[in-house]
């Protein structure tokens, strides 16, 4: 038994479920690659005051999620609690926005870090596949990357999702609702906490997930009856271009998410069948983050889904991906001038695209072929040294148990003859 445990709230990956989550990573990065998105990877920290910034000092993220840590030279620095920033910041510092191709549409994946309590789809590292458009304000960006996100989880065979969207305005028509909103929860029983948050960004409050908040909000002012013309024009233009394309979604007026960035189109999927944890993903447009950040003007919009609740969502519907044997050919050698021919046999399989595995540590038969049987194979070759005097292997179809014997020179291009 090991002395050590993977740290609470985090989890391992191992086969076979590992598996599964490559292929819901490969899913939703499918369409982006078709897309014109292309691939970038951040380092797993920066410094502390980028999401402080960027995500907002009044969000939970940064004032009780953030792992901050300071280096031994001083350096104040954090893991990455999400993926958007850190994007924005490196598509900044390589110059990217300055090639004259807008939008830089990126792709990402990888793991994010959050100190919050362990429950099943919230975890303290989790993982997730992203996407950003970076300096172009055009509603039929925000369509598309919605119509992509609803285009992988469809590719999975996910159909109990919702998509929920909302337009948070922008800052001409922002301000005055700010304060009609902060109006009104000034008038609420609130702790001192959130009546401070209520003061510093007072759409954070409508996102706060505790029933004795909640309750009190019946009533509270909507954003979109305060909404610019502009805004509203931009926002009707987004949903008729999703409708458009096939994909459903829910108007969801109270919609903030939990990011201070987002600027006018935002929106969230969540699945049914997961309980209180329920959103798998969600984005929205972000114009203003590139200058709090110290970049230029890049009005920019993106999406984040997460691989860990995606794999509970496929769960809660049943559904068993349709995943590649890892292994399609096991090699059996009895003796050791079977073990020499047949090893040369699986390097050449490996070669020519053919997935490929061997008897390691000297077994004999029997523990041979249950390895086989485990490694979930179509086919066995099995040699022992009558068969190597004779020049040939025998051939075990895994699946009907029919065995043949074929030629020692003709293994490749049988076994490529009969896996297609």
């Amino acid at each position: 038994m090991s002395t050590f445990k993977a740290p609470k709230g985090t989890y391992d990956l191992i086969p076979p479920d590992s598996a599964t989550y490559l292929a819901v990573r490969e899913a939703i990065a499918a369409p982006l690659r078709n897309s014109g998105y292309g691939y970038v990877e951040t380092p797993g920290f920066e410094n502390v005051e980028l999401f402080a910034r960027g995500v907002g000092e009044s969000t939970d993220i940064v004032t009780k999620e953030m792992y901050a840590f300071e280096t031994k030279g001083g350096d104040q620095l954090a893991l990455r609690p999400e993926g958007t920033a850190s994007v924005l910041r490196a598509a900044l510092e390589a110059n990217l926005h300055k090639s004259g191709n807008l939008p830089v549409k990126l792709w990402y994946s990888g793991s994010y870090y959050r100190y919050e309590r362990p429950q099943k789809g919230r975890y303290r590292h989790f993982s997730q596949v992203g996407a950003e458009a970076i300096g172009a304000e055009d509603p039929a960006l925000d369509a598309e990357l919605i119509i992509l996100a609803d285009q992988a989880y469809r590719s999975l065979g996910l159909r109990d999702f919702r998509i929920l969207l909302n337009s948070l305005g922008d800052k001409e028509c922002r301000p005055v609702y700010r304060a009609a909103l902060q109006d009104f929860l000034r008038g609420l029983d609130l702790d001192e906490d959130t009546r401070r948050r209520a003061e510093i960004n007072p759409l954070r409050v409508l996102d706060d997930k505790r029933e004795s908040v909640q309750a009190q909000l019946t009533g509270a002012p909507l954003l979109r009856d305060y909404l610019c013309d502009a805004c509203k024009a931009y926002h009707e233009e987004v949903r008729d271009l999703i409708t458009a394309a096939g994909v459903a979604f829910e108007d969801d007026p109270k919609l903030v998410r939990g990011l201070d960035y987002y600027t006018r189109t935002t929106f969230e999927f969540v699945h049914d069948g997961l309980g209180s944890q329920s959103a798998v993903g969600g984005g929205g447009r972000y114009d203003g983050l590139s200058e709090m950040i110290g970049g230029p003007a890049l009005p920019s919009v993106g999406w984040a889904l997460g691989v860990d609740r995606t794999v509970l969502a496929l769960e809660a519907e049943g559904i068993r991906l349709d995943l590649p044997a890892t292994t399609s050919v096991y090699a059996v050698p009895l003796g050791e001038e079977a073990r020499r021919v047949l090893f040369a046999k699986v390097t050449e399989l490996r070669k020519v695209g053919i997935a490929a595995d061997f008897s390691y540590g000297g077994k004999g038969l029997k523990g041979a072929m249950k390895n086989a049987n485990r490694s979930g194979a179509r086919y066995a070759l099995v040699a022992g040294e009558r068969d190597l005097a004779e020049g040939v292997v025998q051939l075990k179809d895994m699946e009907s148990g029919e065995q043949t014997a074929i030629g020692v020179n003709e293994i490749v291009a049988e076994l490529e003859s009969r896996l297609g």
